[in-house]
This record gives structure tokens, C-alpha cells and sequence, in this order.
């Protein structure tokens, strides 16, 4: 496995970029940055130009990740040779939220395999429910792990866009299936949030619409939770207050779902994930110590996934992060990125995004799920 990273701040320009590839022969280029940048109109073709074999895949970000840590209307071009690992890559355009499972499967198979180790997914932010999205690729793919996340627009809630090859569009959901016993994986998600407030009963939602909470229509009792000067600014002042969703039986926090709309006319919230009827739901606070350990505790899982993989070999960590964490963390945000990497070690390639929707394994296990506001990392290289 070869790596090679490029980054064009927000200053410069495609044109400033070496005149020479650094790595011609690449086989997959991972591209983030803001839609500004995308906007461009010769991103698909200067990087064709300089990563002429290479699946082009990327997206528009909240924030973008690099080794030197977190900018924003920058780009970031990750390449990679591999050397053992085959690689198969799938896209779609999705219709809306309504089509997430079908579009997936539809994807997955196109991807599977036997030899199917691992799938990464790169989506639509604003038009994808990420909960039915991973149904739709494990009702075909069964355990295979899944990691990736949803676009985003710097907050903005307006469009996010997807590249694929020379393709920039919004709407796109993009699948890479990686093949092969040469392939070596790991993968680490945790959040930071803590539960506050009285517990509450979602008692009428569908999907990731919320309807009531203890009988009492969502949005009201919502804004009153988060007061007047936060309501007024929704829905992107609801990134600071996300909902921890609480398994029965259990105090801890089972998963985290962010708002993404909200709808005056039935008082309904819409979450970029599944917030199922009957579940528990309470409001979250966090604060930056509690992130940045969160993201440690992250690559320490990935750590443990390695097990006997343990080595100074090449290998790329996929660090996707909510936009809620970098607005709680604002200038101090690159602490969480920096942690990873001093943790991951410096054979260790950093890239990812700040996004609206995360996708990684549960802990110590290969069930993918939805995660909001939470760092996951997806760890890549491949034996020797």
C-alpha cells in the first residue's frame, strides 16, 4: 500500500499543486473539501489529469481533516496504491430519503462478493436517511463492515455534493468494496456526549421523523429544552443538541441522533437517522475535554482491532467526525484530529470530513450503524 496526500488551503489553488503526480499509478483518490471548492468547475479534470487510473471519490464537507488537522475551503486528496487489495467501486443517484434502502442495495449487489472484506461509503447528506441506507446494504451484505458518512455544507443545510470520477452532483451515494485477505481493517467510534434532562418517550415518529415526545408534539417541547435565542436559529443551532438515544434496560447511551430539519406545520424533527417509536430519548451536553477523549478512546479501539496486526506498515485512518463536535470544539476542533494521529502513530496517513451522518461498526463488533456525533475512524492497509 502506497500513500500520498495533497492539500490546497484555502489561499491556493488547484494550478498551485507540482506540476508532477505524486503517485500516477494510484489506484483510488479520496478528495474532500468545501462546496466553494467543488464549485470550482476544473476539480473533476485537473485531478483525472494528475490520477489518470484512479477511481476519483470524494465529497463536500462541514470541515475537512488532514494530518496538519481541520480547515475549512481547503482541499484534501488523498492517493492510494494498493499493492494485494482489489478494489470494486458502485454509485448511484438517490431520489430522496424515501429511496435510501433501495438505493443501497441496489448497490451492494453490484459489490458483493465472497471476497468482500470491507465496504466504504461516501453519501448525499441532506437527502439520505443513513439508518435506512445501512439496512439497505446489510439486507444484501450481511455482517460485512461499512464505514464512510454523509456529506455536509459547512452547516449550511442546503446541498452538499459527491465526485465520482468526472462527475460532481449532489443526490450521489458512492460504494467502494474492498476485497482480499490482504486486506487489513480495524475500526473505533465513540462519541463524548452525556445524557441530561428528564427521559423522554418518543411515542409517535416514523423513521427519522419525530412526531411526539411523551404525547406532547416534538418541536415545542424541543425548543423549549434548548430556549428562545437557539430556537430562533434552527435548524443548525440543533447540531448543539442532539438526542442520546437510551436502550431499554441499560443507562448508557445507545446511539446519538442530530437534527437536520424540522417542520412547523406538524411540529415534527427530523433526524439524520431512525429515532424509533417507543424508544427512550433524552437531550445531550458536551464539552471539548470530553470530545477530544472521545476521539482517543476511538483509536484506541482501532488499536485493539488490529490485534497481531500491530506493525509500522503504511496505513490510512478515515476519521469522519459530526459538525456538531468542531461547533462545540470551534478553534480548538484540530485537539480531537491530533490525538488520533499521536495515538495511530506516524506510518499512519490521516484523512476524512466533518460530516452530517457517520457510518462505522459498533465497538468490537462488524454492525454497521448510523452514528451522530461521533468520531469513527476506519483504518486501511494491507499486508505486507
Amino acid at each position: 500500500m502506497i500513500i500520498t496526500q495533497e492539500s490546497i488551503d484555502a489561499k491556493s489553488a488547484l494550478k498551485d499543486l507540482p506540476s508532477m503526480s505524486p503517485l500516477a499509478a494510484a489506484n483510488l483518490v479520496l478528495v474532500f473539501g468545501s462546496v466553494k471548492r467543488f464549485n470550482e468547475g476544473k476539480l473533476q479534470s485537473a485531478l483525472k489529469a494528475r490520477y489518470p487510473v484512479a477511481q476519483i471519490v470524494g465529497c463536500t464537507t462541514s470541515g475537512e481533516i488532514s494530518p496538519t488537522g481541520v480547515y475549512d475551503d481547503s482541499i484534501q486528496i488523498t492517493a492510494i496504491q494498493w499493492q494485494k487489495v482489489m478494489q470494486r467501486v458502485a454509485q448511484a443517484k438517490i431520489a430522496g430519503m424515501q429511496d435510501s434502502f433501495d438505493t443501497a442495495a441496489s448497490l451492494a449487489k453490484q459489490l458483493k462478493a465472497d471476497s468482500l472484506r470491507t465496504v466504504l461509503v461516501i453519501s448525499d447528506g441532506l437527502n439520505t436517511n443513513g439508518s435506512e441506507l445501512l439496512k439497505g446494504f446489510q439486507a444484501i451484505l450481511g455482517d460485512v463492515p461499512i464505514i464512510g458518512g454523509l456529506a455536509g455544507d459547512g452547516g449550511a443545510f442546503t446541498k452538499t455534493l459527491q465526485i465520482y470520477n468526472d462527475t460532481i452532483s449532489s443526490n450521489m451515494v458512492i460504494a467502494i468494496g474492498l476485497y482480499g485477505d490482504a486486506l487489513i481493517a480495524s475500526t473505533g467510534a465513540l462519541g463524548g456526549w452525556k445524557p441530561y434532562g428528564p427521559p423522554r418517550a418518543v411515542t409517535k415518529s416514523d423513521k427519522n421523523v419525530v412526531y411526539e415526545l411523551d404525547g406532547k408534539p416534538a418541536l415545542p417541547l424541543y425548543k423549549m429544552y434548548i430556549g428562545e435565542a437557539f430556537a430562533r436559529g434552527l435548524p443548525g443551532t440543533g447540531l448543539r443538541f442532539p438526542l442520546a438515544v437510551i436502550e431499554e434496560g441499560k443507562r448508557d447511551v445507545e446511539s446519538i441522533r442530530t437534527l437536520g430539519g424540522f417542520s412547523a406545520a406538524d411540529n415534527s424533527l427530523t433526524f439524520f437517522g431512525n429515532v424509533e417509536e417507543g424508544t427512550t430519548v433524552r437531550l445531550c451536553q458536551t464539552n471539548h475535554d470530553r470530545l477530544v477523549e472521545g476521539a482517543g478512546n476511538a483509536a484506541n479501539l482501532v488499536l485493539d482491532g488490529l490485534s497481531g496486526n500491530k506493525t509500522n506498515q503504511t496505513g490510512l485512518a478515515l476519521c469522519v467526525s459530526c459538525v456538531g463536535r468542531k461547533l462545540v470544539m470551534t478553534e480548538q476542533v484540530a485537539d480531537e484530529v491530533k490525538l488520533v494521529r499521536q495515538i495511530l502513530g506516524p506510518q499512519t496517513s490521516v484523512t476524512g470530513f466533518y460530516s452530517y451522518g457517520e457510518l462505522a461498526p459498533r465497538p468490537n463488533t462488524t454492525d454497521s450503524v448510523l452514528h451522530n456525533q461521533t468520531m469513527t475512524i476506519g483504518y486501511l492497509s494491507e499486508t505486507l
